[in-house]
């Protein structure tokens, strides 16, 4: 019986400090440097909920169906196909109904409620590991990926740090990145004629993001982690002009993951934090109640599941 609990503790033991699956998204939000292996394919599914603002009805759905490539075991190659669904009502602090960022270019009433669905954007991401944490002492990626949409340009790159500990159970990622996007949108009547708004135009943003996670595999197949998230934009490209500075929020919370032989599920939820910025509006921050931001691309709260299938 002594060896019989003996070899099942041992085998438990083994489980338990088996290591990560090469390409396994261990967090809802932060990359890590973990690829597919050279040749694998892999098929995930997304749908992350942008839900509730500090008034009104706030709903946002956005799915994105992707195909990995390993085209190396260091590169992998990834495409998107990006949906997204809205519907709001009186969601601006004055009561007033506005649409989120990604359905800018429509013309809203501005009171009673509003819907759409639209094809959002189709990407092409690549991701590039030119040190891994399981041979260096740091892992580290570059990636970039490209969208274009019927009304949106845009461009990502993002800088990806990876740290293991304790036979890689624990895992710690940290990622910088940059979107430049350009945004299709109607001129408004309202504004002063001499304006680029007054006229249909190109609108230019560009977002800096930070993003610290920790996981921890408490069990062979299940993992359990905490995401960090600070979010800044900027109008126009160039993120160095303090003047350009729009709106700055943060967001945390906990995420699950499971990864079976083939299957893997990841989900998210993050809060927003209190402690935003809007300094578009710096007199009265008009979009920031009791520290947290209603601008169009900020809520309250963000949930994320990932479904993906390895072959």
């Amino acid at each position: 019986m002594k060896k019989v609990i003996f070899a099942a503790m041992a085998v438990a033991g083994a489980l338990a400090a088996a290591p990560t699956k090469a390409d396994e998204p261990i967090f809802g939000y932060i990359y890590t440097t973990d690829l597919l292996p050279k040749g694998k394919t892999e098929v995930e599914q997304w749908a992350t909920l942008r839900d509730a603002r500090s008034q009104g009805i706030f709903h946002l759905l956005q799915t994105r169906t992707e195909v990995s490539y390993g085209a190396a075991d260091n590169f992998q190659l990834s495409g998107y196909i990006n949906l997204a669904h809205t519907r709001v009502n009186g969601n601006v602090p004055d009561g007033s109904t506005a649409p989120p960022e990604v359905f800018a270019d429509y013309n809203v009433p501005s009171e009673g409620s509003w819907s759409r669905n639209r094809f959002e954007s189709a990407s092409v991401e690549a991701i590039y590991r030119f040190a891994s944490p399981y041979t260096s002492p740091l892992g580290a990626a570059v990636y970039l990926e490209p969208s274009v949409g019927p009304r949106t340009r845009e461009l990502e790159t993002r800088l990806i740090l990876q740290k293991n500990f304790l036979d890689d159970r624990l895992v710690f990622a940290f990622n910088t990145t940059i979107g430049q996007e350009k945004r299709y949108l109607h001129g408004d009547p309202d504004a002063d004629p001499d304006t680029i708004d007054y006229r249909d135009h190109w609108d230019k943003e560009t977002d800096v993001n930070f993003g610290f996670a920790g996981s921890y595999r408490f069990a062979s197949n299940w993992s359990v982690a905490a995401e960090l998230q600070n979010e800044r934009e900027w109008a126009g490209f160039n993120p160095f002009k303090a003047e350009n500075r729009t709106n700055v929020a943060w967001y945390a919370g906990p995420t699950l993951h499971y990864a079976g032989q083939h299957f893997f599920a990841t989900f998210t939820t993050l809060f927003q934090l209190h402690g935003a910025k809007d300094y578009a509006n710096p007199s009265d921050e008009s979009f920031v109640v009791h520290g947290i931001s209603n601008a169009d691309d900020f809520e309250k709260y963000r949930y994320r599941l990932k479904l993906g299938y390895y072959f």
